[in-house]
């Protein structure tokens, strides 16, 4: 079968630079009929457009798990990296394919590629479209919680500013840094910035800093609306001191870390302790 546009001019480091050609189109719009006929005639799954995009990029971006079957089966080489240093895992995790994550971390895809001035980690991505089952399954592989983004921060970072409260959960479940701090603001002040009420008091329960400061020397209830619940809700935590209860569970979490609510049950500690450190 014929290949459209297929002018190669000169190589890359992985297969020609091409126009775009037929296999990138049957492999993002999942074709998959077709892209195995394109296989079987002999067109290369690592064929580069002149954006450096290769057809597993291209499916991965539109979540078409079977044709990344398909092209993973076929050699595709599963950590090649576009124009802006993405993967295709970071393309499946801003796409929300859990599925395709599934293959592509199957496949030998990294967790952890390293970043460019202009990359953001596969957390990053999952993170920034609140797909927590990806986040989930990144930290099960390893995924840095603290890969740093020049323009956005941490993981946690992202999560906050795009107001996803699921994946802020899982990043402090899994122990990521609630004070980590990206031209001095901190998650926190973003949840403030959104005027997310819940992810205020979820970043406090885990122990963020309601005085930090940053680089305009602004408090996180300094970036809230006066009257609003956002700024009722930090401004309580700023003039009532911290419980008995939250201070057990801080504790808890400091000695056991931020998993300790998921593994306490599994520790010989008596059910009344446990109770009152855990559930009050």
């Amino acid at each position: 079968m014929e290949i459209k546009n297929a002018r190669p001019y000169f190589f890359g480091d992985i297969g020609c630079w091409s126009e775009r050609t037929e296999v990138h189109n049957a492999a993002s719009l999942g074709q998959a009929s077709q892209l195995r006929d394109l296989i079987q005639s002999g067109a290369s799954v690592n064929v580069v457009a002149v954006d450096s995009i290769t057809p597993l990029h291209e499916a991965c971006l539109h979540g078409q798990a079977q044709c990344v079957q398909l092209l993973l089966d076929a050699g595709a080489q599963v950590n090649a990296r576009n124009v802006d240093g993405s993967t295709p895992l970071c393309d499946a995790c801003s796409a929300g394919s859990l599925e395709c994550v599934k293959l592509l971390l199957e496949h030998g895809a990294k967790a952890n590629p390293a970043l460019t001035s202009r990359t953001a980690s596969p957390l990053h991505e999952a993170c920034m479209g609140g797909n927590s089952d990806c986040v989930k399954l990144l930290i099960a592989m390893g995924a840095c919680l603290e890969s740093y983004d020049l323009y956005y921060g941490t993981p946690l970072h992202v999560a906050c500013v795009n107001k996803h409260i699921d994946c802020v959960k899982v990043l402090l479940n899994a122990g990521a840094k609630v004070n980590a701090a990206r031209l001095h603001e901190t998650p926190l002040h973003h949840a403030a910035k959104n005027m997310q009420v819940e992810m205020i008091e979820t970043l406090v329960e885990f122990g963020a800093n309601i005085y930090a400061r940053d680089s305009h020397n602004r408090k996180p209830v300094d970036h809230t609306t006066q009257g609003s619940p956002s700024a009722a809700c930090l401004q309580f935590y700023e003039t009532t001191p911290m419980s008995l209860q939250q201070l057990s569970r801080l504790a808890m979490r400091n000695e056991l870390g931020t998993r300790a609510l998921t593994v306490i049950g599994q520790l010989d500690i008596p059910k009344h302790i446990v109770s009152y450190l855990c559930y009050h």
